[in-house]
């Protein structure tokens, strides 16, 4: 069974940090991407971050470049995203999909089709 079990989040105040944390199991990890994405209260999903689990190559959106920094941890078979700088816009529920790294996997990331999902952890970013 493919589990993807998000942790880490929490309530901050603006300008602090959080660190998240994506455990995956059911599939071959190496295999993979993972991603990051959010939704805040009306407003559609995005992707925030993403990470090619083959050779580590990350990609950010515009809106987080700078202040966010997703990585992995292969023998864990986790994906983290630290979160600095937070801003009350971050406020969200944050999850994170997996999709295997076949063909123009990017575009699934970008445009949906990811193949697993979390049940998300919520960020709230507030004084």
């Amino acid at each position: 069974e493919v589990q993807l079990v998000e942790s880490g989040g929490g309530l901050v105040q603006p300008g602090g940090s959080l660190r998240l944390s994506c455990t995956a199991s059911g599939f071959t990890f190496d295999d993979y991407a993972i991603g990051w994405f959010r939704q805040a209260p009306g407003k559609e999903r995005e992707g925030v971050s993403c990470i090619s689990l083959s050779d580590g190559q990350p990609w950010h959106a515009h809106s987080v470049k700078g202040r966010f920094a997703i990585s992995s941890d292969n023998a864990k078979n986790t994906v983290y995203l630290q979160m600095n700088s937070l801003k009350p816009d971050d406020t969200g529920d944050y999850y994170c999909a997996a999709v295997k790294t076949v063909g123009t996997w990017f575009n699934k990331f970008t445009f949906g089709g990811m193949d697993y999902w979390g049940k998300g952890t919520p960020v709230t970013v507030s004084p």
